[in-house]
């Protein structure tokens, strides 16, 4: 009996967390408790010394000294000050007053401040909470369908677990011992076009559903000018300009992937941050403007967030800033943005170093945790026994690739994308590094699948953030003055649904075109090295030149 234990040490240690976690004790002591006990029961067995845990005081040292870490409450504190400044409903409203009558036009908004929201807070419950206390009333107000609004607003928030500067790409960089930039570059487009994803979804239930998402009635809709015109025709003008400069700024230069994109759209920006203040320096100084009053309420509320998403994003592209550095350089953004909207007081500072501080140590403790777990576990050769089962799956990379994804899609329903990354991601790296799968794309597709544990009903997180801010009782709209019906938490589980099925959908799409993450690696990544073939041609070699008989001279 003995014997069989010590062969299965791994799998029991493994089951014994699994039913820990399951009783619902807390994960950093489940880790802990776990590493601690079966390292006792390994001293009993001789299957290793006391001396072998005397190493944990240097692994608990390695999390305090891991300065990748340092990332975490920077941008954290960034994404808390700018939910907090007023950014968020300055985004919405503008951008809900874009789309105007559009059909759908209001969830399009959600989606696009969603995407922005991501690339600059990086905090999902700053970004699900914020537009769910903006946008959820007003989508009710003009008969948007519950399942819908909800749906919408708590998978556009999930957007920053996977657009950079995520918090959870910090950590699976980490894990699979890879650079953060790298991980941000490589994720940059999934994300983008997982947001696009979202948009299409909106436009299929706008043909099929049209009354479940209305667009806005001609009066609700604001900046027009002196004629009633709403001046849609020079922004549009403006925003061709502005990225034909911005193409042409860039015209023969070597960047690519996510690079060309922060750098262009940077250059767009500042083009169009000139022309706006050109046109309202005329305005106050000459009484004539050339830029309608919705194109310039666009470009001043567009360009502070997208300037910070350069200023963080950008600087880690280009390698000026680590993403520990960039992440300072995001905080005291956000805190001069803050500052600049006059929204900045002591108390918005000390709530968010309070909650970045409290966020920060649960990360900490988890991941100390797992490094008290990992000792034994590794110790027993519980890493062997994954690597090996993992290697062993038919199919090869995709069969592993099919397996790890259903399995951690499985964990998503039980466990939140911190305790999936520090527990399960370094037991998967080692296999996948061993079947040859690049660990930057590898941790991009498992980011993507790590997303839908905010989605999926009854435990995912992004719901609970809305349930906390979706009226719970029948209420008076404060504008229109109707009796407005409550969101029952039905709505909100049955409207996340279509959300989780487009996750996975991209979660397939990462996995059949490579390019869209391998793209950090230069565009000489693309070339499969196994099937370049080089041919050597022998040169002419002319005949050595007759001399004729040797003389006896």
């Amino acid at each position: 009996m003995t014997a069989l234990f010590i062969q299965n040490m791994a799998p029991i240690m493994f089951a014994a967390l699994v039913f820990f976690l399951l009783l619902g004790y807390p994960v950093a002591f489940s880790l802990a408790a776990n590493g601690l006990i079966f390292g006792l029961v390994g001293i009993w067995l001789n299957l290793f010394t006391p001396d072998f845990l005397q190493a944990l005081p240097e692994r608990v040292y390695g999390v305090m000294s891991n300065d990748t870490l340092l990332a975490i409450p920077f941008f954290t504190f960034m994404g808390l000050v700018l939910e907090r400044s007023g950014m968020a409903e300055d985004l919405l409203d503008t951008i809900g007053q874009l789309f105007g009558t559009v059909r759908g036009g209001l969830a399009y908004a959600v989606i696009f401040v969603g995407a922005l929201l991501a690339a600059t807070t990086g905090v999902v419950a700053a970004s699900v909470i914020s537009m769910g206390l903006i946008s959820l009333p007003i989508m009710l107000r003009y008969g948007y369908d519950r399942r819908v609004a909800s749906g919408v607003i708590a998978a556009s928030g999930t957007l920053a677990q996977i657009i950079p500067p995520s918090l959870v790409l910090i950590v699976m960089a980490d894990q699979l011992g890879r650079s953060v930039g790298d991980m941000y570059e490589g994720a940059f487009l999934p994300g983008l076009a997982l947001a696009g994803l979202y948009a299409v979804s909106v436009f299929i239930t706008t043909i099929f559903f049209p009354n479940y998402v209305p667009g806005l009635p001609a009066d609700a809709v604001g900046f027009r000018e002196d004629n009633g015109a709403r001046g849609l025709m020079s922004l549009a003008v403006l925003t061709a300009a502005s990225t034909a400069v911005a193409i042409l700024a860039m015209r023969g230069s070597d960047t690519h992937g996510a690079d060309y994109v922060v750098l262009t759209m940077f250059i767009g920006i500042v083009f169009a941050f000139a022309v706006s203040i050109v046109n309202w320096l005329c305005d106050k100084l000459f009484g004539f403007r050339f830029l309608s009053r919705l194109g310039q309420q666009v470009t001043f509320v567009m360009v502070p967030p997208l300037f910070l998403i350069f200023l963080v994003l950008g600087t880690i592209f280009i390698g000026v800033a680590t993403p520990t550095e960039g992440g300072a350089m995001g905080a005291t953004g956000a805190l001069a943005l803050g500052a600049l909207k006059r929204r900045l007081s002591w108390d918005l500072v000390r709530q968010a170093a309070e909650s970045t501080a409290k966020l920060s140590a649960f990360v900490v403790f988890i991941l100390v945790g797992a490094r008290v777990f990992s000792l034994t576990f590794y110790g027993v050769d519980g890493h062997r026994w994954v690597e090996s089962f993992l290697v062993s799956l038919p199919g090869g990379p995709v069969g592993f690739l099919v397996f790890v994804n259903l399995f951690v899609f499985v964990l998503a329903f039980f466990l939140d994308f911190f305790e999936i990354a520090f527990i399960v991601i370094p037991l998967l790296g080692p296999a996948a590094e061993h079947l040859g799968i690049d660990l930057i794309w590898f941790g991009v597709i498992l980011g993507v699948n790590m997303q839908t544990s905010f989605m999926h009903p009854p435990f995912g997180f992004a719901l609970f953030y809305l349930r906390s801010v979706a009226p719970r009782e029948t209420f008076i709209d404060r504008v229109s003055g109707k009796r407005t019906e409550p969101v029952t938490t039905g709505q909100i589980y049955w409207g996340a649904v279509p959300f989780v099925v487009i996750q996975v959908i991209m979660v397939g799409l990462v996995i059949a075109f490579p390019a869209l993450v391998m793209h950090y690696k230069g565009l000489g990544s693309l070339v499969d090295p196994s099937k370049v073939r080089i041919d050597i041609q022998a040169p002419d070699i002319p005949p050595p030149p007759d001399f004729g008989p040797p003389s006896n001279k």
